[in-house]
């Protein structure tokens, strides 16, 4: 099944404000969403935050990056909410 992945417009700023290394990593991760879905239990440090909430630690260490993302399985979307150090994430 193929998903569609979508950014905010918040967060497609956010986005080009990452480091390249970190932003290469967060077009990684969507791809992995298209095309296996929001669940992404093979990427260190994910977690379901809620019902249709889910994050990643991009990179951990100082600051640590995260990537923050809701699903609908009804219309089979994903859309990033946030993508950025983790002090701003909204958890």
């Amino acid at each position: 099944m193929h998903w569609t992945v979508t950014f905010t417009g918040k967060t497609k700023k956010q986005a080009d404000k990452l480091p390249e290394r970190l932003r290469l990593l967060l077009f990684q991760l969507v791809r992995d969403i298209e095309t296996a879905g929001p669940v992404r239990g093979d990427w260190p440090n994910y977690s379901k935050l809620g019902s249709n909430r889910h994050h990643c630690h991009l990179k951990k260490g100082h600051p640590t990056y995260v990537a923050v993302w809701t699903e609908d399985r009804g219309t089979v979307s994903v859309e990033i909410i946030y993508a950025g150090t983790h002090e701003k994430a909204p958890y």
